[in-house]
């Protein structure tokens, strides 16, 4: 009995990992058509009596204004180039930083919010931490770093029922995702830990003040160039 138990366990185990390999490497080239978080908030929607429409355009990655990339990297994860998904000296500085009490500091890279967004459930338990390493890991492993920001920019979330650059910068600006200016970027970028409370088009002196160390950020970053380190040769081949 156990053994049967514990072989269609493992069956069950090889065959999600073949599944989300495959899922993962189908959406290298194919645009996710929607993410867990888009169907979380439709669903909260329709449960809170008031139904959204989902507001999501994608658009390739050279329809989407440099100045919002190099904006979400300065403000979100500025060592995106560099690490294999997970940024461990970030999260040492969270876990001492929470440990003291007061506000929560967030140590997720654009990697492991893709991860998040596109493929969990809400929640902090330790099985959905594993998919999240899991998925996060696939990611790194079968897509380029400029897939990973390409497909962060179309589903990120920058207010209710509104995902990705081009339904941002519509919703925010009246601009199309590649017109962005540098201080339209900046703000968006600068709302991202709490797009839902702050608004880019409506900024909050803490989000000014956010915006304004963002583009700080983006010129000693490089600017446009910085982009030119996402797919460098240190990236394993099958991710080039």
């Amino acid at each position: 009995m156990l053994r049967s138990l514990f072989r269609r366990f493992v069956k069950a185990l090889l065959w999600f990992a073949v599944g989300s390999v495959v899922l993962v490497l189908l959406f290298r080239v194919v645009p996710p058509p929607f993410t867990a978080l888009m169907i979380e908030r439709k669903v909260e929607s329709w449960f809170s009596g008031e139904p959204i429409d989902l507001q999501r355009t994608w658009q390739p990655w050279d329809q989407i204004s440099d100045n919002l990339k190099v904006a979400v990297i300065a403000g979100e994860d500025q060592k995106f180039p560099e690490h294999w998904g997970f940024d461990f000296g970030a999260i040492q500085a969270a876990l001492t930083h929470n440990g003291r009490g007061g506000s929560i500091r967030g140590a997720s890279t654009l990697s492991q919010q893709v991860s998040k967004n596109l493929f969990l459930w809400p929640g902090r338990s330790w099985l959905r931490k594993g998919l999240e390493a899991w998925f996060t890991a696939l990611i790194e492993m079968l897509w380029p770093k400029q897939r990973i920001l390409e497909v962060y920019l179309n589903s990120v979330e920058w207010d209710d029922g509104v995902f990705g650059a081009e339904a941002a910068a519509r919703h925010h600006f009246r601009v199309s995702a590649d017109a962005l200016s540098r201080q339209q970027a900046s703000l968006l970028a600068a709302v991202l830990p709490n797009p839902r409370v702050w608004s880019a088009a409506r900024p909050s002196p803490y989000v000014l003040r956010r915006a304004n160390w963002i583009r700080r950020q983006m010129s000693q970053l490089g600017g446009d160039s910085y982009l030119l380190g996402l797919n460098d040769s240190r990236r394993a081949p099958w991710a080039q």
